[in-house]
Formats: structure tokens, C-alpha cells, sequence
């Protein structure tokens, strides 16, 4: 994650700033898509701030119009989608519970837009701050898929109705709605502000208490992952390469609807 002259730029970028690792997205070419770049700094940036001893906790942020837009589809596309999706929910799994399990807080501060994989990414944070410019979709059904692993940290935060919602219905929604339905804890008008003065609050409490603090919040989190997340990772992989997601993922690329729309 060398920032160095000369080195291939950052997908990640890591800076400490009053006490907090700020990790911060930054591919804007690809919407902040889970490329293999993004997840290997990303899990890389993680391990870091959860050794730093001057970090008291993580803030995980983005540059440009999208917080995350999910996996590279493009990346998928090109590759064999069928191969390579082990390794792609194998980093999701990996992703998620580095966040679930870090022994630091991580607040999301999110003013874009979220899609599919970058939905459980926001899930798996402790608090989520959302600005007026965010948005949410779980976009998977229409691509011939389902949010198989990130229903990890989905399901525990949404409302049972709003999860049978937007799982399938594959509708865009505001803060306002999140923070309604649990994905987020507050909707503001400014989120940097707010981010901040949660920032406060937290370096209000010992490194124990707030590691402790979390493991409670998150331990039938980390429990499900143990008896879940391989059957989830399996059930994910074996539809990537299968016609209809091959349809979907052609057809979101054409700018065109798949062929089961109506």
C-alpha cells in the first residue's frame, strides 16, 4: 500500500488522522469495484490499522460518486466466471469478516452510492454514516445471482420484511430508508461532521471496552459465519458461468434489459 514516487497508485489509500486509520477507495474507473487490486489493499489496510497502535478504530470512506459498486463484473467477465468465482467469494468471506472481527470499531462515512457486494461491506461496519448523495441497491437477482454471502451481514441488521424486499425486488433507496430499515445508523446532511463527532465519542472509551463492546454486538455474527459462510461461498460460486448469469452480466454491460424482463 506504498504511497511511495514512483509506485503503482493505491486502490486503498491508509492515512491516521485524530486517532483513526482512514481508509479510503479510491478507483473511481471502476466505481470502487471489488477488483482484485481493491480487496487485497483493502484487507491489507485492515490488518494494518488493527495493528497500529495509534489507530483507536477504522473509518472506511471513498472517493467520487460510489462508495462500492460490488464485484468487477468486467474483471468476471473476462476471466472465467465459473473459476473465478471461488476465489471472488472466497474474498468476500474474507473481507466481511476482517470487518466483523477487527478488535477496533470501523464507521462506514459513505455520501455515494452502494451496490450489491458493497452493501454487505457496509453491513459488516459497526456504524454506518450515510450522506444525501447515497444510495442502496441489491442488485443481484437481476443478474441471474443472489446476495449469498453478504446475507451474512446483511440479515442480521435489515428487517426480515425489508430483506425479502430488496433481495428481490432489486430497488434503489435513499439514507433516509436505510437508517429505517437498519443498514445504517444515521442519515446527515453531513456526514463528515457527524462521522467526527462519532469519532469523539468513541476515543471516550478504553481500547478494551470498545473491543469487548464489539465482540458482544458481533458474535452471532462471527457464530454464523462459522457454520455458513463455505456452503454460502459454494452455493455463489456454482451459478457464476451458468446461462442465465452470463445473460445478466452481458446484458448490464449492453445497457440493455436481460432477456427475462418483462
Amino acid at each position: 500500500m506504498s504511497e511511495t514516487a514512483g509506485a503503482e497508485t493505491p486502490f486503498v489509500h491508509y492515512e491516521l488522522s485524530d486517532g483513526f486509520a482512514v481508509l479510503t477507495l479510491d478507483s473511481p474507473h471502476n466505481r470502487n469495484a471489488l477488483s482484485a487490486k481493491l480487496v487485497r489493499e483493502l484487507l491489507d489496510g485492515l490488518r494494518r490499522a488493527g495493528a497500529d497502535e495509534q489507530a483507536r478504530g477504522v473509518v472506511l470512506t471513498h472517493t467520487g460518486t460510489t462508495f462500492c459498486a460490488g464485484a468487477d463484473l468486467k474483471e468476471a467477465l473476462d476471466a472465467d466466471p465459473a473459476a473465478a468465482a471461488d476465489i471472488r467469494t472466497q474474498w468476500m468471506v474474507a473481507v466481511l469478516r476482517d470487518l466483523v472481527e477487527l478488535h477496533k470499531p470501523v464507521i462506514a462515512r459513505i455520501d455515494g452510492n452502494v451496490r450489491a457486494g458493497g452493501m454487505g461491506i457496509v453491513a459488516a461496519c459497526d456504524i454506518v454514516v450515510a450522506g444525501p448523495s447515497s444510495s442502496f441497491a441489491l442488485t443481484e437477482a437481476r443478474l441471474g445471482l443472489a446476495p449469498f454471502v453478504i446475507s451474512l451481514t446483511l440479515l442480521p441488521r435489515l428487517t426480515s420484511r425489508a430483506a425479502a424486499r430488496y433481495f428481490q425486488t432489486g430497488e434503489k433507496f435513499d439514507a433516509a430508508e436505510a437508517e429505517r430499515i437498519g443498514l445504517i445508523t444515521v442519515a446527515a446532511d453531513d456526514p463528515a461532521a457527524e462521522t467526527a463527532r462519532l469519532c469523539t465519542e468513541l476515543r471516550k472509551g478504553s481500547p478494551q471496552g470498545l473491543a469487548e463492546s464489539k465482540r458482544l454486538v458481533n458474535a452471532a455474527i462471527l457464530a454464523e459465519f462459522d457454520v455458513a459462510a463455505e456452503e454460502l461461498a459454494q452455493r455463489s460460486g456454482r451459478y457464476f458461468g451458468t446461462p442465465e448469469v452470463l445473460e445478466g452480466m452481458t446484458a448490464f454491460f449492453e445497457k440493455r434489459p436481460p432477456r427475462w424482463a418483462q
